[in-house]
């Protein structure tokens, strides 16, 4: 039933101001509600433009400043001080503006969304700005897609962020959206205690987006929740005292000592609990684990994209032995530099797999990265004259890495790294004339001997093995090599000595036996059968992992570069390495070491020299295959023959770039014109129900409230309890229209005539409800008119009077009747 009665006016008792003359414009029917004589002057005024503003502006502020320390650790450095701060600054002056002005929501959203592109620029991309201040077409740019992708590529980055200053926008724009509203509702909010909500909301927010490492987690929890009880106390005196107490000097100077006697008491209650907090709250949390967004959810860089470097091994031993790839300023003793870790086969390649657990994820990094890996600090300057790429060289636990040239940005965009792995890849690609900084720690290899009296760590969960893709020879040398051998580190020596005592170190070269490239399983199931096992470290590394992880031993094979006999290299000197330095080899997990590699190439022997025979006719052409090796008919997805395939189906409408752009573009547009549209819809079904009432009395009235809430969208309040004669007195005083008065006469004759109104004369005050509404309308100018479509002041009208309608109902024990 609607609160809305026929007569159109508030229900009985609502109404205070009955005996003021109905023509009266001055005080008595001045806009707003009536304000009794004892009330503060404070409270004709918006909240944001009293004295009580600046203590919810320090309570905001305190608040606000506890969610942005837990940036710091997922930032590295103070730099996300910037973008997070600014971000508070803007939501809290438009909060700020939105109540001083008492703009609807739709304005309040509108404002937000310009303070966002036009300080943003300065805040948060400072680096894409004109002088670092002014928006430039590139802040707008990185502006709009952060907002869409930004969290995205925030929880799928390596830590720490200072590396990608583009990122903050999320930072900014997070705590734009958060001062924002908690302003909102602190200065418009009838309970501002609700405007703690968006504060957690974005302390919670700021934990998701972190790391594991925590920042000052008790600190945080005691400053908001003692400022939040504090604040609300706060609130509630100046509920109970402020705005309807009587205003003497007397009645002024017990209200301020009761003010600050609560306010004393509950801050020593509150700092007695806070160091009580203080010393328990580390011990409680000191062992839980702390759920981040980036531990949870898997990158989108999908590793499967880029060709495992171990297909081209033979090109490095062969077609570019002689080439120089790239020279390291310095290389440890002992030192391996590594290309990639490979830890999953498929029959035909051994593969980098990146999907999470002990096999790692590759996660966007730059010339920080945060690392738990233990090692000696180094730091290897890197510059490449022949190698080309996707795969970067790097040495030890990477903890950073720094691109220089032209392609450095390129590069650092596209820069990703496996921490458990110890595998780089940038996907700009590394060319000739590339130079780059490792920052890393590296560590001291234990002996064979120590290894041997060591335990290997059995735990680590690597992909499967399809018994199908297997060489079948493999289980029978495993069974061959390790005998009735149960101890998995006496069982790995074993095989690698068996490989390495029937093994003979070829490359396919001039003078060399003949072996032909690859790790598929055919090619290892021809090695395994051989009584002379001839290959290189392509086919004996992998050969070794697979027979590994067929005796319960995880293993990985890694491809890289080191020093050999041949290599010309000077420990503490730079060294050039060339094409024949490759060498693949595997790792196996110990207990109290990590990853340590496992070499299983055998000796160059002098007995295992070309036939006789070999010499006197060539070599039959067969055993030159060209490179890359021969696969079987199934084709392992990702290769370079597959991508070749894919990019030519796919060529045509770049399809997600307009999904991109729909998204950047439509996202703020719905936040604009969405609130527009529901307001406009609104008040369309409001006019339709009323002019389709059920009862024809009924359709005059709602013709009457009509006229009412266009009145009240523009600005002119009227009476409470008023009758319609009264509001028409009003509305003619304001706006100078006459003829409210006859259209307030024609509706009580109609409603309170003896015969039900006939759909004409129904027709006709419809009639003239529509010319007085349009003659209202033209008083006032353009923007007014705007504001009073998009106003809910109506609304909010019509919701207060039902209230007072139920209040006044239970009072009496009656029923409000249509």
């Amino acid at each position: 039933m609607s609160n809305e009665n026929t007569r159109g006016n508030a229900p009985v008792g609502a109404g205070a101001d009955r005996g003021r003359s109905p023509y009266n414009t001055g005080s008595g029917f001045r806009t707003g509600t009536g304000r009794g004589t004892t009330r503060r002057k404070e409270a004709d005024r918006p909240r944001a433009l009293t004295r009580f503003a600046l203590i919810d502006l320090a309570a905001m502020s305190l608040m606000f400043g506890a969610v942005i320390v837990g940036f710091g650790p997922v930032w590295g450095s103070l730099g996300y001080l910037l973008p997070a701060v600014g971000g508070a600054f803007v939501g809290l002056a438009v909060a700020w503006v939105g109540a001083w002005r008492r703009f609807p929501a739709v304005v309040v959203t509108a404002l937000a969304v310009v303070g966002y592109f036009l300080f943003g620029a300065a805040f948060a991309v400072p680096h894409t700005a004109i002088l670092g201040v002014v928006p430039s077409l590139e802040s707008l740019r990185e502006l709009m897609l952060g907002s869409v992708e930004g969290w995205k590529r925030f929880i799928t980055t390596a830590a720490p962020m200072q590396s990608f200053p583009d990122l903050g926008v999320i930072p900014f724009l997070l705590m734009l959206l958060v001062a924002l509203i908690a302003g909102t509702i602190a200065w418009r909010a009838k309970h501002a205690v609700w405007a703690v909500v968006p504060v957690l909301a974005g302390l919670v927010g700021v934990i998701l987006l972190g790391t594991v490492d925590v920042s000052l987690p008790v600190v945080q929890g005691l400053v908001i929740t003692i400022v939040a009880l504090l604040w609300g106390a706060v609130r509630v005196m100046e509920a109970r005292v402020g705005t309807h107490s009587i205003t003497t000097e007397s009645s002024q100077e017990a209200t301020r000592r009761l003010r600050w006697y609560r306010v004393r008491t509950g801050a020593t209650i509150l700092a007695v609990a806070a160091l009580a907090a203080g010393f328990t709250g580390p011990m409680l949390t000191s062992s839980q684990n702390r759920a981040v967004l980036r531990e949870t959810v898997v990158p989108p860089f999908d590793i499967h994209e880029y060709t495992s470097p171990l297909v081209g091994f033979r090109y490095y031993k062969k077609e570019v032995r002689d080439q120089e790839m790239f020279t390291i300023s310095e290389l440890p003793e002992n030192g391996r530099i590594t290309m990639a870790a490979l830890d999953q086969y498929d029959g035909v390649v051994y593969d980098a797999a990146g999907g999470g657990g002990k096999t790692g994820v590759y996660t966007r990094v730059g010339d920080e990265i945060a690392s738990t890996a233990k090692g000696t600090p180094t730091s290897i300057d890197v510059t490449v004259t022949g190698y080309r790429g996707v795969w970067v060289p790097e040495v030890g636990s990477l903890t950073g890495v720094s691109w220089k040239g032209a392609n450095a940005e390129a590069q650092t965009e596209g820069s990703y790294y496996n921490s458990e792995t110890h595998t780089a890849i940038t996907t700009a690609g590394i060319r000739p004339g590339d130079s780059y900084t490792l920052n890393t720690r590296v560590v001291e290899e234990p002996s064979e001997e120590t290894l041997k009296k060591s335990k290997i760590n059995l735990d680590f969960e690597l992909p499967p093995l399809d018994p199908s893709e297997l060489p079948q020879e493999l289980s029978l040398k495993v069974t061959q090599f390790t005998g009735a051998e149960t101890d998995p580190a006496a069982k790995l020596f074993q095989i690698r000595n068996g490989l390495q005592a029937d093994g003979a170190l070829s490359s396919g070269l001039e003078n060399e036996p003949a072996s032909r490239p690859g790790h598929s399983a055919e090619r290892l199931n021809t090695l395994l059968a051989e009584e002379d096992m001839v290959g290189d470290d392509e086919q004996f590394a992998v050969a070794l992992a697979l027979m590994a992880r067929q005796a319960g031993i995880p293993a990985r094979v890694v491809m890289g570069f080191y020093p050999d006999k041949q290599s010309e290299y000077e420990e503490g000197k730079p060294w050039t390495v060339l094409g024949r330095d490759a060498h693949a080899w595997v790792e196996v997990p110990f207990t109290e070491y990590g990853w340590v590699p496992i070499e299983a190439v055998p000796e160059e022997k002098p007995q295992v020299q070309p036939q006789p025979e070999s010499k006197e006719e060539p070599k039959p052409p067969v055993l030159q295959d060209p490179e890359p090796p021969e696969e079987p008919e199934h084709a392992k997805a990702g290769s370079v023959e597959d991508d070749d395939k894919e990019e030519a189906e796919n060529e045509g409408f770049d399809w997600g770039l307009l999904g991109m752009i729909l998204l950047a573009v439509g996202i703020p547009l719905l936040v604009i014109a969405g609130p527009i549209v529901a307001i406009l819809a609104y008040k369309a079904r409001r006019r339709t129900a009323r002019r389709n009432a059920e009862q024809p009395a009924d359709r005059i009235s709602g013709g009457w409230y009509e006229v009412v809430d266009v009145v009240t969208d523009l600005g002119t309040s009227l009476p409470r309890g008023a009758t319609r004669r009264e509001s028409a007195g009003v509305i003619a005083g304001a706006h100078a229209v006459p003829s409210t008065l006859m259209l307030a006469h024609r509706a009580d004759a109609t409603v309170f005539g003896i015969d039900e109104p006939t759909p004409a004369e129904v027709e006709a005050f419809w009639a003239g409800v529509d010319e007085l509404v349009g003659g209202l309308r033209s008083t006032v100018g353009t923007r007014q008119r705007v504001r009073a479509a998009l106003s809910l002041r109506s609304v909010w009208t019509r919701v207060a009077e039902r209230r007072r309608a139920q209040a006044v109902a239970r009072a009496t024990g009656t029923t409000k009747e249509n």
